[in-house]
């Protein structure tokens, strides 16, 4: 009898695909996602002792963050007031004709916008409407007031009007030179400098987060070291191993991060008034500004990266030493 033919289809083997790799992907992707949730849940289980490290972290992030938020509202003051600024000169004379051809001689200067006098009259009223003392300044035998003249620079560079300044400074009959912008350049210098603090405060506090992550993952990987070991015997890596710990050094990260925005908002509350009071006072326009959803965001997302950074160095360092034996 002749052979039969076998006439199915031959199975040839399948080239590989793109939806291999996504597999892989997805496939890792909920490794990650499970080691995400089963540390949050193990952390949410021991309340007291993750809300304790967290506040610890809530605290030692709010102190940096409540200061640069400080200083970004100075900057802000800064830029919006006169840069341009004004000089004010206090007059020794009284004689009304050489202080207005004092004035056409000013505004005759190329570095000079604009010269304005002030009599003592004008500014004997204007001081009355403002401060309230009309009837005690009414009393008065004579008016103390100086005359003022007023000068606006013709430039906002600060060589042009320091220049200005010092030439101001030496034309007959003047008591005193006032520059407007002295107050300003002082608060710029302070906040420079304050700068300078902050990122050398927070790099501090920076580096107290991550060692304290770094040693609470410490102790958990020495709680855990006889279930370390079992999942080496069955094959387990170390990244495996290590997935866990991570992600509770980025839960950790992301409590601190929430309560120092909580601390930052309660200080905002508590002190906000009064600062914007101080700060009205030299531009009526101000208004003190927060953190803002992204700037939470950010500050969020920061210190969860502070948190895996210091569960790395931990598992870095202590993991590996744990081995079957």
């Amino acid at each position: 009898m002749a052979a039969q033919r076998d006439h199915r289809p031959r199975t040839e083997p399948r080239p590989a695909t793109a939806a291999q790799p996504l597999g892989m992907f997805a496939a890792a992707l909920a490794q990650h996602q499970g080691a995400a949730v089963d540390s949050l849940h193990k952390l949410l289980i021991d309340r007291v002792s993750t809300l304790l490290t967290c506040t610890v972290m809530g605290i030692a992030l709010a102190l940096p963050l409540a200061l640069w938020l400080l200083l970004q509202n100075l900057t802000l003051l800064g830029t919006g007031v006169d840069r341009t600024g004004s000089i004010s000169l206090f007059m020794q004379q009284d004689d009304p004709a050489a202080l207005h051809n004092l004035v056409a001689q000013l505004k005759a200067r190329d570095d000079v916008a604009e010269a304005t006098l002030i009599t003592p009259e004008q500014a004997l009223q204007e001081f009355e409407q403002k401060s309230g003392f009309g009837e005690a300044l009414a009393g008065l035998d004579e008016n103390p007031l100086p005359p003022v003249i007023t000068v606006e620079p013709a430039s906002d560079d600060g060589a042009e009007v320091t220049a200005l300044y010092e030439y101001l400074q030496t034309l007959p009959g003047l008591d005193v030179a006032q520059l407007d912008l002295q107050w300003l350049q002082r608060l710029q210098a302070a906040v420079q400098l304050a700068s300078q603090l902050a990122l050398w405060l927070t790099a501090l506090l920076g580096l107290g987060v991550v060692l304290v992550i770094g040693n609470t993952i410490r102790l958990a990987i020495a709680n855990r070291s006889a279930e370390i070991v079992v999942i080496k015997l069955v094959g387990g890596t170390d990244a495996y191993v290590a997935r866990p710990f991570l992600y509770t050094g980025f839960w950790y990260g992301v409590g601190g991060g929430l309560i120092a925005l909580v601390l930052v908002e309660i200080s905002l509350w508590t002190f906000g008034s009064p600062l914007t009071r101080l700060l009205t006072s030299y531009d009526p326009a101000f208004q003190l500004g927060g953190l803002g959803l992204q700037g939470g965001f950010l500050v969020v997302v920061a210190s969860g990266a502070l948190g895996w950074l210091g569960s790395a160095v931990s598992v870095i360092r202590h993991l590996r030493a744990i081995e079957p034996r």
